[in-house]
This record gives structure tokens, sequence and C-alpha cells, in this order.
């Protein structure tokens, strides 16, 4: 990947059409989750660990992280389809991983369907690992 290319900054108001296109060209978007709703409510909880790729003026990846205190979380890591392998998910990933570990957070936790394999294969790629534990969840 050519890294003077792809532009990474935090993501602002007039991102937003280019980003939910992008998640749902990625498969990011489900019927539970309003992508407008989830950038709002991101950008009331800690904005600048949401972060967009851009070439030229095209959002070409995402990564929204957080950190409660305990565990950072990633979500909405998206990479556009013609610029998927050339490791941009990666950057991305390391890019998160940098502003968090300057919050003195001690480990990146993620959720991934578990049909999802291929991300399973790229995340385990970069070093993550499978936790033995179970993940429950309940919608308010």
């Amino acid at each position: 990947m050519k890294k003077t290319n792809l532009v990474v900054r935090s993501y602002q108001e007039q991102d937003e059409k280019q980003v939910i296109d992008l998640w749902h060209c990625c498969g990011l978007v489900v019927p539970w989750n309003d992508p407008k709703k989830d950038i709002w409510l991101k950008l009331q909880v800690q904005p600048e660990l949401f972060v967009v790729g851009l070439i030229g003026t095209q959002v070409v990846a995402t990564v929204m992280a957080g950190y409660e205190g305990h565990r950072g979380w990633l979500n909405y890591l998206a990479v556009a389809p013609d610029y998927q392998r050339q490791g941009i998910g990666q950057y991305m990933v390391e890019q998160a991983s940098t502003k968090l570990k300057a919050m003195n957070c001690p480990k990146i936790n993620l959720l991934i369907r578990t049909s999802n394999t291929n991300v399973i294969k790229f995340y385990e790629h970069l070093g993550f690992k499978i936790d033995d534990v179970i993940s429950l969840g309940k919608r308010l």
C-alpha cells in the first residue's frame, strides 16, 4: 500500500454519506443497527477514536474505536472492496491501536460473527486471538 496516498483523519460531518455507503458496501449494516444513529452516538463519546481513511476526497476506510477504562473495542472497520488486500485495513487497526495505547488501554476486544471466517483470519494475521469467553448481549 502506498501510505502516501492514504490520509487518515478524524471523522467529519461531511463524511457521513460516504461512510454509510462504505459500510453498506462492506456488509456492516444490519437491520437492528441504524448507521446514522451509530455515528451520532459515537460523536457523543470519544469522537477522536472514529477515524476515516481517504484517498483524495473518497472515504475508502473507517474504524470506530472506544475505550471504557477496562478494554478497548474496535467497530466498523471497513475498507472499500477496490482497496482491500493492500494493507489499508491493517493500517487502520494500527492507527486505532496507537490511539488506544496512548490512553493506557491494556487490551483490544472485538466481536465478529462466527460465520465471517475471512475477517477472523484477517484479525488472527494481525495477532488477535480467540478468547475463551462467551459473548452475551441484551437489546435495550
